[in-house]
């Protein structure tokens, strides 16, 4: 493997690295000298069957290539699969540092035509399946802490632009990646006195996911030309964000695409008003139409521009 080794005796596990942004994320942190717990459920892009072909692939690649790596197949989108994931990286490599939540699936729908079962899946593999793998690392941190090892952890969630501005025809997607920027602020809030910083990054990158649903944006470019849309972009702020340089970075969402790093900015108060007494309808529309006069305007929905 090659790299500055940036992430030289860390551990990282991430989930969703059999194919995509995830296998990118793995590659490069083994390139910079992490060892790598390699999960992938081995799904289609709508979430159904599995195998044991994709983690284990990466992970004979980055041995291939001289680093140290073990597949991991478990579904951590349930306890038993969540738990087994630190279990693996503690039994392999003795320590867990890093844990990158990657993994994901799309179901799109129409919100009139969106049924229960697309919402509850693609609901439970992004934001449950941060949850659980999030709740079992930290217990684990929080173990090492109170033992009197304090970690230098991290944990990078994924979002997406949709989850942020949300997007046209990905309604369970976007509440899903919406959610998770609201675990990110929490867990960060919550893990910092046990030694674990923990961030957010909405990627714009060529992947299963992207490639149909936004074809023309992630085409491949000519030969020669900057793959703006390669994964490979993505990775390096993920490795930097896992590894000890990042210190005093948590609590922040980032937005990676091309050559393009963005610190994203949430919900803050714009223009107030208060009469310090109660409203009327009528008072209340009229001062919500100058509120909004005086408000920047908002950025377009994916997909509605």
């Amino acid at each position: 493997m090659t790299g500055t080794g940036i992430c030289t005796g860390r551990v990282a596990a991430v989930t969703g690295a059999g194919r995509g942004l995830g296998r990118a994320h793995a590659l490069a942190l083994a390139a910079e000298g992490a060892q790598v717990v390699v999960n992938d459920l081995g799904v289609a892009p709508d979430g159904a069957g599995s195998s044991a072909g994709p983690a284990q692939q990466v992970a004979d690649e980055i041995r291939a290539r001289g680093g140290r790596a073990v597949a991991h197949t478990g579904d951590i989108t349930t306890t038993d699969g969540a738990a087994s994931l630190v279990a693996t990286a503690l039994d392999a490599f003795g320590r867990l540092d890093t844990l990158v939540n990657n993994a994901g699936f799309l179901r799109d729908r129409m919100l009139v035509n969106l049924d229960e079962d697309d919402w509850d899946a693609v609901i439970r593999v992004h934001l449950k399946g941060h949850f659980l793998p999030l709740r079992h690392a930290a217990a684990h941190w929080r173990a090492e802490a109170k033992a009197g090892r304090r970690p230098d952890a991290r944990i990078i969630n994924t979002s997406s632009g949709a989850g942020l501005l949300g997007s046209v025809g990905q309604g369970n997607y976007s509440a899903a990646k919406a959610g998770i920027i609201g675990l990110t602020l929490v867990a960060a809030a919550e893990l910092a006195r046990y030694g674990v910083q923990i961030n957010a990054l909405a990627p714009a990158a060529r992947t299963r996911m992207t490639e149909q649903t936004f074809a023309g944006t992630m085409a491949a470019p000519a030969e020669g030309e900057f793959d703006a849309m390669a994964p490979e972009n993505v990775s390096p702020l993920v490795v930097w964000l896992s590894s000890a340089d990042s210190a005093g970075v948590t609590g922040r969402v980032f937005e990676a695409e091309a050559g393009r790093i963005t610190v994203m900015e949430g919900w803050r108060p714009g223009p107030t008003a208060d009469r310090k007494s109660r409203w009327t309808p009528a008072e209340a529309g009229e001062a919500a139409r100058e509120l909004l006069a005086a408000a920047g305007t908002p950025q377009p929905v994916y997909g509605a521009r």
